[in-house]
């Protein structure tokens, strides 16, 4: 049997530079996905009204977070790469499998940060904390009341500290529980993938190690409800957020779960000169697909048979 060709370079000439240009729509949709978050995370909340009674939002302010950020984005976004490279070079041992799966987590997680950016900025829910961080006090150095029958503004907020006053308004949805979920579904997804969770053969270790990620993402986000950083609503909403945004990103790259082929990406994007060339001889585009790692589904070999690429 021929070998696979990716490992030995004899590819055409220019077919590795016109694999990488046919994704290279998709990596500026993940590039302006993040630019629209850092533009997004420089408008001010929504500021709305509050009272100063309100025990929901009168808990103390932790100067720490129990999951940081660093550590969180090393833990949801770092480790699901290195996990889905390893994989896929080592394991699988197929290049495609690896460019999709990293294209499709930074898919999940910019389109995630985007969208929980905008509702945090537009929603301008306060955290647990708030009047920790705002500081109420009047001119004359008084605690101030709610007016009779009516609510507080921001007015009488003392915090000197812009960032966490700013902070302090952008509870719904959580952060960290949408990105957590988002990374790390995505990697259950993979695994499952992977490991054809739904074989119908009942493997139970297959199960705890596709939604081990998952249940990860789940300690994140409860963390953030005990450091009060987050009502509980925001969790919630923020693991829909990211749970959603990780199964349409892996869908755009990969078959369903149920898929007798769902360990495998879709095929590559070659142009149909290219593919002509790499075709394998004395082989179809099926044997191709086989030893390239990939999927290749009834409308591909549609195509494939219109163009004369399968004998």
């Amino acid at each position: 049997m021929a070998k696979n060709p990716i490992f030995k370079n004899d590819y055409p000439p220019g077919h590795l530079k016109t694999l990488i240009l046919s994704y290279f729509v998709d990596w500026v949709i993940v590039g302006l996905l993040a630019l629209g978050f850092f533009l997004v995370d420089k408008i001010p909340p929504f500021h709305r009204l509050f009272s100063l009674d309100n025990k929901s939002i009168s808990f103390p302010h932790k100067q720490y977070d129990t999951i940081p950020m660093s550590l969180a984005a090393v833990l949801v976004f770092v480790l699901p790469l290195i996990l889905m490279a390893l994989v896929s070079l080592l394991i699988r041992r197929s290049p495609y499998d690896c460019h999709n799966s990293m294209l499709g987590l930074c898919l999940a997680m910019t389109l995630t940060l985007m969208i929980t950016h905008v509702l945090k900025v537009t929603v301008g829910r306060h955290r647990p904390d708030f009047i920790s961080r705002c500081q109420p006090m009047l001119e004359n150095g008084q605690e101030p009341k709610d007016p009779p029958l009516g609510l507080t503004s921001v007015d009488v907020c003392t915090q000197t500290n812009a960032y966490v006053f700013t902070d302090g308004m952008k509870s719904f949805p959580s952060g960290h529980t949408s990105l957590s979920f988002a990374g790390l579904t995505f990697l259950s997804c993979f695994l499952a993938g992977k490991l054809h969770l739904f074989d119908e053969r009942g493997h139970t270790y297959k199960s705890f190690v596709s939604i081990g990620p998952m249940v990860g993402a789940a300690l994140i986000g409860v963390s953030r409800i005990c450091d009060y950083r987050h009502h509980w609503q925001d969790v919630t909403v923020g693991a829909l957020i990211g749970i959603c945004c990780a199964y349409f990103s892996y869908r755009q790259y990969y078959p369903q779960l149920g898929s007798p082929e769902c360990h495998k990406p879709f095929s590559p994007r070659i142009p149909r000169p290219i593919a002509r060339k790499v075709e394998v001889p004395g082989s179809n585009s099926q044997d191709w697909a086989r030893m390239e790692g990939v999927t290749v589904t009834e409308a591909n070999m549609r195509q494939l048979n219109s163009e004369g690429l399968s004998p």
